[in-house]
């Protein structure tokens, strides 16, 4: 079958609400720094009235990535389930706008649209509420297998393995894409969701359901219960044939069986908010793969697209990143 996709993603159809904060105001409503915890319709409720100011765009891990991919003038499309409401009519839009085929049918009952409270203090860091809402009536039934297999590359967002049929969705995904000899690849997310579901993450990288791991630091720990880079590290290049760790300005490694190559992060003036950072570094990563780039020039597509998106408040790219890579020589 010939490729009409660079990169299909599978994930929770968000609006991120982004807000600037306080420490203070963090600890005042029982958040932890940096992390994202899910919340009910009546606290997400709470929060949007006590917060500041905000914007609302379109987001969600996976999305955005999926964003990145066509920034960087892929074919992509997002799978993800909204409500026929006001926040489902801002998500189509703005993905749709982005370049970004959007063909999931929204939902006309249940809950309404999910949405991200995304609270940015001065450091840059971001702490998150998420109401799933909509995106957790996620079906088998909204996978188009033909579209799957279509796709040089499937990508699931970890966070979407929380609802028992959203769950059901991606391996049945994951099932159409090596039908047809494409690859998988799946995000962890967040150190948090891999401790809810550390053994379930652990036999998709084992039974080769996944051909692509993406973590961060804090994940790969998590999903080895160790302290120790190295030691972690170490079980992960046993078990996946390829990963890649994102270490923040420390940039990445790329980890095979036979190999492990690290790569710079990308120079930047400041940090703004580094929402969306790991999410547009996976789309540098999967649109280098899918068209053929070397671990190397794929990793520094990566870098230079979180490089943009940490420069910025909100977590899609601003700059084009297809010319960014034409200006870096990474292009092609």
């Amino acid at each position: 079958m010939t490729v009409r996709y660079d990169v299909l993603g599978i994930g929770n159809a968000i609006v991120d609400v982004l807000a600037r904060t306080e420490d203070d105001f963090l600890v005042r409503h029982g958040m932890r720094k940096g992390a994202m915890m899910l919340i009910d319709e009546a606290r997400a409720t709470t929060i949007y009235e006590a917060m500041g100011p905000a914007v609302e765009i379109s987001g969600g891990s996976a999305a955005n990535t999926i964003v990145g991919c066509a920034s960087f003038g892929g074919r992509a499309a997002f799978v993800g389930k909204v409500k026929d409401d006001g926040l489902g009519h801002v998500f189509a839009h703005d993905i749709r706008a982005a370049g970004v085929a959007f063909d999931t049918p929204p939902g006309s009952a249940g809950p309404s649209t999910g949405r991200c409270y995304v609270l940015v203090t001065a450091d840059g860091e971001r702490t998150m509420n998420t109401y799933l809402g909509a995106a957790q009536d996620l079906h088998p039934r909204d996978i188009d297998t033909d579209a799957v297999a279509g796709a040089a590359i499937t990508y699931l967002e970890g966070y979407l393995w929380d609802p028992k049929h959203a769950k059901e969705a991606f391996l049945k995904a994951a099932a159409a894409a090596h039908a047809a000899k494409r690859l998988v690849a799946l995000t962890l997310s967040d150190a948090f969701c891999v401790d809810r579901w550390r053994d379930e993450f652990l036999a998709l990288v084992r039974d080769g359901t996944v051909d692509l791991l993406f973590a961060n630091e804090a994940e790969l720990r998590s999903l080895y219960q160790t302290a120790d880079f190295d030691t972690a590290l170490a079980a992960l290049r046993r078990e996946a044939p390829l990963a890649v760790v994102t270490r923040s300005e420390k940039g990445c490694i790329v980890a095979t069986r036979d190999r492990v190559l690290a790569v710079e992060a990308a120079p930047i003036e400041r940090v703004v908010d580094t929402t969306g950072a790991g999410d547009l570094f996976a789309a540098g990563f999967l649109i280098g793969i899918a068209r053929g780039a070397d671990h190397e020039r794929a990793a520094r597509l990566g870098a230079l697209a979180a490089a943009e998106v940490i420069q910025h408040l909100g977590a899609r790219p601003q700059a084009s990143l297809k010319t960014l890579a034409q200006e870096h020589g990474l292009a092609g």
